[in-house]
């Protein structure tokens, strides 16, 4: 047996999220079936609320990532990096 949730949302925020999750093949129902099944398993929810635009923290991780591939070693493939993985443990 199951019930009827009923939530407001802004279209646009509706039809955003629902055109991502649709290209992750999930339709909005199962989402939040999942999103509220999470809360239940970690009794939490299941992400850090911040104050923070989605646009600040893609920008803080492309910092990130731009400061690694500048100062971080690189490796030619999967293999040669398990290689210095296994050297590492």
């Amino acid at each position: 047996m199951t019930t009827l949730l009923s939530i407001r949302i802004d279209p646009k925020i509706k039809a955003e999220a629902s055109k991502t999750l649709g290209a992750m093949g999930l339709d909005t129902s199962s989402a939040v079936k999942l999103f509220l099944n999470q809360v239940i398993i970690d009794q939490e929810l299941p992400f850090k609320p911040s104050r923070r635009s989605p646009k600040e923290i893609r920008a803080e991780w492309d910092k990130e990532v731009a400061e690694v591939l500048r100062s971080g070693r690189r490796y030619k493939g999967a293999k040669a990096l398990m290689r210095t993985l296994d050297k590492v443990r």
